[in-house]
């Protein structure tokens, strides 16, 4: 599928680039092969954070490629991954700018990928039946932007790292200087909900802090515009398991008299959302901060992008259509993201289940507390008549009491968010919109998760989002792509940030 464009409807002049990011672009378009076999060789090396020795190559990798951009780089071992810190200082700096970074990804299926293995990255050169598949050393000639590159964290979030490398190594090469003194953080555990991330930063906080912090992760707008986040939800996932007989049973001898928890939990899990999606989970919507006046205006000015969306994405109907796409994205969301009891497909049995289990994550936004938010969905549980448990059931619990469910957290970290009105955020949007030569989107709180609030609350530094990739880029699932054009404007992206006044 071809990149996706909207029209706003308003009619920009579209400025020239300045002379740096002329030198830039032209330096860039010289070296668009090396600046893909960089990133295919990072694309090559194993992420998933559960291999600590792939995490370790990584991580090696990553300081060496620093180091050849005249950072001093240090390997931070964590309880998981390891985080990576770098900083390289620049003459007459006006500032120190921060930039954030992960390098692990999620896991993955091999037999789900249609273009080859996830860690062997491939150029696609189109959608259609008549696409090729080109590897790095098949690529000859002009690179068409609209092609994709497949490979795990090819778009999330080793792409942007792949870009700010070139955009240090576009400046050098013209002879323009730096206008801030750059710190670099990367961190191996995002993908697995940053647990150590938060101790790192009180540790080394003097090491990482900056005039501003810039977190590069996420797709761009649909709209195709350059995206600047002023924030990012949190998340916290929670698994449910109800419990029916000690064992499976037949469903002939015992269907109709012994309690089935697949249905039990259907309806558990029906009863915490009403026919037009809200969730009906008492305080669930408490707490939320309201969205400024210049909040809402930035949201106003970001072109409409959910016809298209649902005909990209293959629906006619959205869950709750009172209000547009990016509003709810300030807005807690209760998400259901895999069930299980008993077995299906060619394996299934005729069988009550002894046991239903649904894993839900809850988006979180600003001030709304992790743990709080669990204890209203367990309370939500025990309020439809379940006995909630803290460990499996044992004979006389089940004796007891003719529901019982187990509600387990998983995780979690809060909703961070920046203020739109800091001087700082200014020079921000005014850098990028130079570089794209247009209007930029800007989001007070990005839909997905990242440990925003660590540097904005926890480092109180301001903190602002910068999406690159493109939408549809399937990230955490099979098939995850790069559209090189994104690439390259990262590039220019990168570099206005690297010289803004």
């Amino acid at each position: 599928m071809r990149y996706l464009l909207i029209a706003c409807g308003v009619v920009v002049a579209l400025a020239a680039p300045d002379s740096t990011l002329t030198q830039v672009r032209t330096w860039r378009t010289q070296h668009e092969t090396a600046i893909l076999r960089e990133l295919f060789d990072l694309l090559s090396l194993p992420n998933v954070a559960i291999n600590q020795g792939d995490m370790a190559r990584n991580a090696d990798a990553l300081t060496q490629m620093l180091a050849r951009r005249r950072f001093t780089a240090e390997i931070l071992p964590t309880s998981g991954s390891p985080v990576v810190l770098a900083e390289r200082r620049a003459p007459n700096a006006v500032r120190t700018l921060t930039f954030y970074f992960h390098y692990d990804g999620q896991p993955v299926d091999p037999r789900e990928w249609t273009h080859g293995p996830p860690f062997t990255p491939v150029v696609v050169t189109g959608p259609a039946a008549d696409a090729r598949t080109l590897t790095l050393a098949q690529l000859t000639g002009p690179i068409d932007g609209e092609w994709r590159i497949y490979g795990r964290s090819s778009s999330d979030d080793k792409s942007p790292i792949v870009a700010f490398l070139a955009a240090i190594d576009a400046l050098d090469a013209s002879a323009a200087p730096l206008t801030s003194t750059v710190r670099v953080i990367l961190e191996g555990d995002e993908e697995a909900g940053s647990p150590s991330l938060d101790a790192i930063v009180r540790a080394h906080g003097d090491r990482m802090r900056g005039d501003a912090l810039m977190m590069v992760d996420g797709p761009r707008h649909a709209s195709g515009r350059t995206t600047l986040n002023f924030g990012a939800r949190g998340v916290m996932a929670a698994v449910i398991t109800v419990y029916g007989a000690n064992r499976d049973l037949h469903s002939g001898n015992y269907g109709n008299w012994a309690p089935n928890p697949a249905l039990a939990l259907a309806r558990l899990l029906a009863s915490m959302k009403d026919e037009r999606g809200r969730v009906t989970i008492a305080g669930f919507y408490d707490d939320v901060v309201p969205l400024t006046a210049a909040e809402r205006r930035a949201i106003e000015e970001i072109p409409d992008v959910e016809p298209s969306l649902m005909r990209a994405f293959g629906f006619s109907r959205q869950e709750n259509a009172s209000q547009r796409l990016e509003l709810w994205h300030n807005q807690p969301a209760l998400n259901v993201n895999g069930l299980e009891s008993g077995t299906v497909g060619g394996q299934g049995r005729t069988i009550i289940p002894a046991t239903a289990s649904a894993r839900l994550d809850t988006r979180l936004v600003k001030a709304i507390d992790p743990a709080r938010q669990f204890e209203r969905i367990v309370a939500h549980v025990r309020a439809q008549g379940f006995f909630v448990a803290d460990a499996e059931p044992d004979a006389a619990m089940r004796a007891a009491h003719p529901w019982i469910a187990r509600v387990t957290r998983v995780g979690g970290y809060p909703a961070g968010r920046t203020s739109m009105d800091l001087p700082i955020a200014a020079s921000i949007v005014k850098a990028l919109s130079d570089a794209a030569a247009g209007p930029i989107v800007r989001l007070p709180t990005l839909g997905g998760s990242l440990p925003f609030y660590v540097f904005s609350d926890v480092l109180k530094v301001p903190t602002f989002g910068l999406s690159v990739v493109n939408f549809d880029n399937n990230q955490h699932g099979p098939n995850e792509n790069l559209r090189i054009q994104n690439l390259w404007d990262a590039v220019e992206s990168m570099a206005a940030l690297l010289t803004m006044p």
